[in-house]
């Protein structure tokens, strides 16, 4: 096989490897695992609760205000936060974030009248979400736990500048004091104090703990995207422990010993985290554990004993981080209070230090353009100026090959029955030429980690979350919500009530706008190149467009934005080169139709 097939051959390997694993593990996987959850979930719902009124909550649950209010609670109130304290338990569990509000039915952009977003719920309501903070301690009775009643001072509210202190005595000599303070973002502050009036001396330790009960309603369920158990841990060096929930419920139990550190449970854009003192030595712990029926996930530590003598007490603090994944808010803390690599609670995937990197480019630019899609244009062009004689140096060769595609034709032709011959005198045509036929494959190979990382960025980061772009675009984090099936909004009906084919309208055969102008891009690209040399090739180099159109469809409208444009910028560079070395191409030949015969002369 000459030079050329074998150049046509790679691409074509390269071309269907990334379609195949990006069609599954972005678009099959998610779906499947979507509607194996929804069929789960419904079967569940219908054994267990068969006449649940429509709206109301699942039989054995209480609405969230009805279990909120089955305790008394202490107003919670600052910039970036509001809800409740519980004080049975003392628990923080009723939190919900001002700046980050969730789309209603129907709604393709939030306002005024969307919902807060709700992080934490009471232990009561489905899914419920909370911290607490205990003592244990061996044969000490009457120490505080999740039914304890605390005192708190009339009308208190926390705020950021009025902290809250609770007050429990176990009525054997040991008063326990728990002053939580909150800043203006989402870290709080809860600092334990032990005073022994008995007259002997007790040993307690410190516990804390985040805790979930039953799977979270709405997971991402998508490989790009760590949800479950997170931390970064260690006694020596922590290094981060990560297990999402599927391999978080099947170990069991996930245990071993720190020194400082933080831990918690993470979904894709929220978090709580509890982050000891970093002088201490903790024993953390992982745990999935049946609870009333439902799988309890627990993230938490437990610290060293301390005997606590008659007359004396004993104080503790232990920090807890309840809200979203803000960059630039978690490495403030992790450089104000020393918490290691908390940024890492963002999923930055395996291509870390490159994904961290881009997306400070963008935030970059979004700082001076004002608006994420038009970063992400500015950051294709910055991208392509750096790999420019690069791809030059490609698409030269390209175009070279076009230029001699007679001369290579009538090699075939006249070695038809000789290979070994027109393998030589190809490589000979090449030689003289200086051409380098593998060259083609760079453009691609190129974009794949900027494909990689700039999905990663737009799906993980809160800062993307229902970033506008222009036109009908109102979340470049979220797939095109334009559909061909409704002729891109001109039909009002929603494609997913459609029985048995609606789940396939709506999930792979989904196919908005910008992926249409994707597939458009990509044919025009390859129609810029010379054709494959064997026909087989050829088909399926002219079905490639369609796949990848089908493909990006799922993926998110951010990203098919920068390959168009990356797209266009190409062909741009390739136009001016085939132009430079006279060889024809599709858009001076679709141009040139229009072009009036010049009149006959003689």
């Amino acid at each position: 096989m000459d030079n050329e097939n074998s150049r046509n051959t790679i691409i074509f390997v390269i071309f269907t490897v990334v379609v195949v694993v990006l069609y599954q593990v972005f678009v099959m996987d998610p779906v499947a695992k979507r509607h194996q959850a929804e069929t789960r979930l419904a079967a569940a719902q219908a054994a267990q609760h068969p006449a649940a009124a429509p709206g109301a909550p699942p039989a054995g649950f209480a609405p969230v205000a009805l279990a909120a209010a089955s305790s008394p609670r202490v107003k919670l109130d600052t910039p970036s936060l509001t809800g409740t304290i519980n004080l049975r338990g003392a628990r923080i569990d009723d939190l919900y974030l001002k700046h980050y509000r969730d789309l209603k039915p129907g709604q393709q952009t939030v306002d005024a009248t969307s919902p807060l977003h709700e992080l934490f719920r009471p232990e009561g309501a489905e899914h419920a979400w909370f911290a607490e903070f205990d003592w244990a301690g061996a044969n000490v009775a009457g120490l505080p736990g999740g039914d304890t009643l605390w005192t708190a001072p009339a009308g208190a509210t926390l705020t950021p500048s009025t902290p809250l202190v609770l007050t429990y005595a176990n009525g054997q000599g040991l008063t326990f004091t728990r002053t939580i303070a909150i800043d203006n973002d989402y870290m709080f502050t809860i600092t334990d104090k032990v005073t022994n009036a008995a007259g002997a001396p007790v040993a307690l330790q410190p516990y804390a703990s985040v805790q979930q009960r039953g799977m979270p309603s709405d997971l991402a369920n998508s490989n790009i995207v760590h949800e479950g158990a997170i931390g970064m841990l260690g006694p020596d060096k922590p290094i981060l422990v990560a297990k999402n929930y599927k391999d978080w419920k099947k170990a069991g139990v996930i245990d071993g010993d720190s020194h400082g550190g933080w831990l918690g449970i993470t979904e894709k854009y929220w978090l709580s985290a509890l982050v000891p003192d970093q002088s201490t030595a903790i024993k953390s712990e992982f745990r999935v554990q049946p609870v009333a029926g439902l799988d309890a996930y627990e993230a938490g530590f437990v610290g060293p004993s301390q005997t606590i003598a008659p007359g004396a007490s004993l104080t503790q603090t232990t920090h807890l981080f309840a809200g979203a994944k803000v960059v630039p808010l978690l490495r403030r803390y992790e450089a104000g209070m020393g918490i290691p690599r908390f940024d890492w609670a963002v999923d930055w995937g395996n291509l870390w230090f490159f994904t961290r990197y881009l997306f400070e480019l963008l935030i970059f630019l979004k700082g001076y353009i004002g608006n994420i899609g038009l970063s992400i244009l500015a950051m294709t062009v910055l991208v392509k100026a750096v790999f420019f004689p690069l791809a030059n140096k490609s698409y030269e060769s390209i175009s070279k090959m076009k230029k001699i595609q007679p001369q290579t034709e009538a090699l075939k032709k006249l070695h038809e029955k000789d290979p070994a011959k027109l393998q030589q005198e190809t490589m000979a045509l090449y030689q003289r030429e200086k051409i380098n036929p593998l060259m083609g494959c760079l453009p691609m190979l190129i974009q794949i980690p900027v494909f990689y990382s700039l999905y990663k960025v737009l799906t993980v980061t809160i800062e993307m979350r229902q970033a506008p772009f222009y036109g009908w675009v109102h979340d470049l984090s979220a797939r095109d919500p334009t559909s061909i099936w409704t002729l891109f909004g001109l039909i009002p009906w929603d494609p997913s009530q459609l029985a048995l084919v609606g789940t396939y309208l709506n999930g792979p055969l989904h196919i908005g706008l910008w992926p249409l102008i994707y597939g458009f891009s990509m044919w025009l690209s390859q129609a810029m190149n010379p054709p494959a040399p064997d026909p087989a090739q050829q088909r399926i180099f002219q079905l490639m467009p369609i796949l990848f159109t089908f493909t990006l469809s799922q993926f998110t409208v951010g990203l098919i934005i920068y390959w168009c444009w990356s797209n266009v910028l190409s062909i741009l560079q390739q136009y001016v080169i085939m132009h430079r070395y006279k060889v024809d191409n599709p858009i001076d030949d679709f141009f040139g139709r229009f072009a009036k015969p010049k009149a006959a002369t003689g």
